[in-house]
């Protein structure tokens, strides 16, 4: 349990820009990971291990992509009892990403519109904080590369500035970068800012994507003598069709797990409130019923065993156990991070450890 409330600390962040608060969070995760000031908010791992693709999850609940793009905080955020945590997304240059503002809450609605554009400082820099993370050393001061204490994903795209025809060369380069430091890799596809980005859902262009990035892993699985998953990551802007198309590509590529949901376009939910026409991507509980029917369709086109981590609007314990009783092995929180708090974290993995020993 953490030693300082959220609820003492959101209003002061609320009362900031977003873009400013999510900046000024990230800067003090940095400065005080590692160290006794880390107490103020971290919490115990709840130990609920479940073993996909290959990879033993200390528990089901993890960290979405997106909040800390460069990698700075990975053990500041583990520290909040997370199973495992996923940075990024990093592309091979660094970009500003779109003019600001950019960022927007929608607190009646409980959610969020960004439209950042994969703002990030580039592959080095990102690979760089990688290598400074307490995870990363203490995995190489146990000497055989395997203290797990979470499980740690890195998620890869393209730069803005990539015609989308060249986009398959962008992936590589960080796939490439990525691959002996990821437990497992994620591909971002479903980002709605970035311009033409959703295009590689398509069928011919996730077709030719996939079989290249599979390629390239098996080179890479006999350079690094170990074979890292993949997992695509899709949006929830798709209908069973669609849905049935990718699954199908997943599985003809040997891809590992699929990540549903990124956010939506869709305004249907928040419309008439302040920013709720703002451009750019709609997080929080408006997602949870779309992005509850992908993983539906998904779990019924893909099979019982095929991983599927579970993402978008989960505000409670109860939205997180809806993600496993929908299909997902484990779920993933962001904008109920932002809202709520890190007591989440615990809340939702208890939930999950008892829902499914009540089972």
């Amino acid at each position: 349990m953490s030693l300082v409330p959220y609820a003492l600390a959101r209003p002061f962040l609320f009362s900031l820009d977003p873009e400013t608060a999510h900046e000024l969070t990230l800067h003090a995760l940095a400065g005080v990971q590692g160290t006794p000031l880390q107490l103020a908010y971290c919490s115990a791992r709840i130990d609920d291990p479940i073993e996909l693709a290959g990879l033993k999850f200390p528990n089901r609940v993890g960290l979405a992509a997106g909040l800390d793009k460069n990698a700075r905080c990975i053990d500041g955020l583990g520290a909040m009892g997370f199973g495992f945590v996923e940075v990024g997304t990093v592309t091979p240059l660094a970009q500003s990403g779109n003019p600001k503002p950019r960022m927007f809450r929608l607190p009646k609605a409980q959610a969020l519109i960004n439209r950042l554009g994969f703002n990030n400082e580039g592959l080095d820099a990102f690979m760089a904080n990688v290598k400074r993370s307490g995870l990363y050393r203490q995995r190489q001061a146990d000497g055989t590369g395997k203290a797990r204490p979470m499980l740690l994903g890195l998620n890869i795209g393209k730069n803005a500035a990539t015609p989308i025809e060249r986009a398959t060369d962008d992936y590589l380069i960080c796939l490439d970068g990525v691959y002996p430091y990821a437990d497992y890799v994620t591909i971002n596809i479903s980002s709605p800012n970035t311009k033409n980005l959703r295009a590689l859902q398509s069928d011919e262009a996730l077709d030719n994507l996939l079989g290249a990035l599979a390629q390239r892993r098996e080179e890479l699985s006999r350079k690094h003598g170990q074979r890292k998953p993949l997992f695509v990551k899709i949006a929830p802007d798709l209908d069973e069709a669609q849905v049935s198309v990718i699954a199908a590509t997943l599985k003809r590529h040997g891809m590992d797990g699929v990540v549903a949901t990124n956010t939506t376009l869709s305004r249907d939910a928040v419309q008439g409130m302040p920013h709720g026409e703002e451009a750019g991507g709609l997080s929080g509980a408006p997602v949870l019923a779309m992005s509850n029917r992908v993983i539906s369709q998904l779990r019924s086109a893909l099979g019982k065993s095929f991983p599927i981590i579970g993402v978008g609007g989960i505000m409670s314990a109860e939205d997180a156990v809806s993600k496993i009783t929908a299909g997902a092995d484990v779920v993933q929180i962001y904008t109920g991070l932002i809202y709520q708090g890190p007591n989440l974290v615990r809340d939702a993995a208890q939930a999950i450890k008892k829902m499914r020993r009540s089972a």
